[in-house]
């Protein structure tokens, strides 16, 4: 089995730990990569599903030849218990053992992922997700502000002090900030844009935000001009009838209006530094996903394909991820259009695509 094959199964089938390992912690539920923990798999960082049903099943499992606490070079990766590779976790950062100073965790601002990225949910509510009917099916932004974890609104000047923190004490390359959806027109441009002028009054670091299409295009300028580097709009599903299924509210706003902002930000942002995340595993044809993403590639937008995960407590959390052979091919027909398109995620300045951790798409760019 080669490094992608072996990454692709990782992804769609999960890890089991059977005792948890020092390093960084995983993530239960909230935004972005969830129920997942990130390991070093020769010297590529990826975020795996730990803490999903499917992962407790998975063939796969994490072994400590010492002391099942601590990891060491000895840590191996099993299948069918068989050793496949030695891996490692990335460190706990340091800035996780700080506090503001009116007594919030770094942790609950912002977190590590993949080994040098800053991550944050800027404003942790969402007008779809407290009603079945309007939310997206799939997500789990409110579970770790029900939990505790987080805030539900991360201050300019919290985000500011964490990046700082995070970049001189554990050399973060990169942050990615992104919002639940509130009411406003702008979809949250606003906020981001004063959140990343505060970051980079502290902090020379580079920054993609995350949100709907604004009501008016004109915010991708301001936008770019308070100091974000890159745009992620993502559809999640990419036809009609599964949008409307899985996603009822961000369905209404149509592919249509998605495409006209995809054109304006590639204007500002550039060709290559507007991405969109793409779920396989949603009920998306292999064809379907294919099609829309040359459609993507050949306007500029960086198509980010991942492995849906179902997360514990959502309304699809007994939807089977996609299976690994889907997502292989997946990879090589899309990795094929990247390269004649000469698009590479690499060539991003910052964003989710750019780590690359929760996918394995950028293995077959090359």
């Amino acid at each position: 089995m080669n490094k992608q094959q072996l990454i692709v199964e990782l992804q769609s089938k999960g890890l089991q730990l059977p005792q948890e390992p020092l390093g960084a912690s995983g993530r239960h539920g909230g935004a972005g990569p969830s129920d997942h923990k990130a390991i070093v798999v020769d010297d590529t960082t990826v975020m795996v599903p730990v803490y999903t049903g499917g992962a407790s099943a998975s063939p796969y499992v994490m072994r400590a030849a010492t002391d099942p606490g601590c990891l060491t070079s000895d840590t191996t990766l099993e299948r069918d218990g068989q050793t496949v590779a030695t891996i490692d976790l990335p460190h706990q950062p340091k800035f996780y053992g700080l506090k503001t100073a009116d007594g919030i965790p770094y942790s609950s601002i912002a977190l590590l992922h993949s080994h040098d990225v800053l991550a944050t949910t800027v404003l942790q509510t969402c007008m779809r997700y407290g009603d079945r009917d309007t939310s997206c099916q799939f997500c789990a932004i409110g579970q770790s502000l029900e939990a505790g974890t987080t805030i539900a609104r991360k201050t300019p000047a919290q985000l500011a002090e964490v990046a700082e923190a995070a970049v001189r004490l554990d050399g973060i390359q990169q942050m990615v900030m992104t919002t639940g959806t509130p009411h406003t027109p702008d979809r949250g441009a606003s906020y981001l844009a004063e959140c990343a002028a505060a970051i980079k009054q502290r902090v020379a670091l580079p920054i993609q935000a995350q949100c709907e299409p604004p009501d008016d295009f004109s915010w991708f300028a301001r936008m770019r001009e308070a100091g974000i580097d890159t745009l992620g709009m993502h559809l999640e599903a990419v036809t009609p009838e599964v949008r409307s299924r899985v996603m009822p509210g961000k369905a209404t706003v149509s592919l249509d209006v998605y495409f006209e902002a995809f054109k304006a930000a590639v204007k500002v942002f550039g060709w290559g530094q507007v991405s969109t995340y793409i779920l396989a595993g949603l009920g998306d044809r292999f064809e379907d996903i294919v099609t829309m993403s040359d459609r993507l590639i050949q306007i500029g937008v960086y198509p980010f394909v991942v492995p849906f995960v179902p997360i514990s407590g959502t309304p699809m959390a007994s939807t089977p991820p996609p299976d690994s052979d889907f997502m292989y091919r997946l990879y090589s027909a899309i990795g094929a259009q990247l390269r004649a398109a000469g698009m590479s995620s690499q060539d991003m300045n910052s964003g989710c695509a750019k780590c690359g951790a929760c996918s394995a798409l950028s293995l077959f760019e090359k």
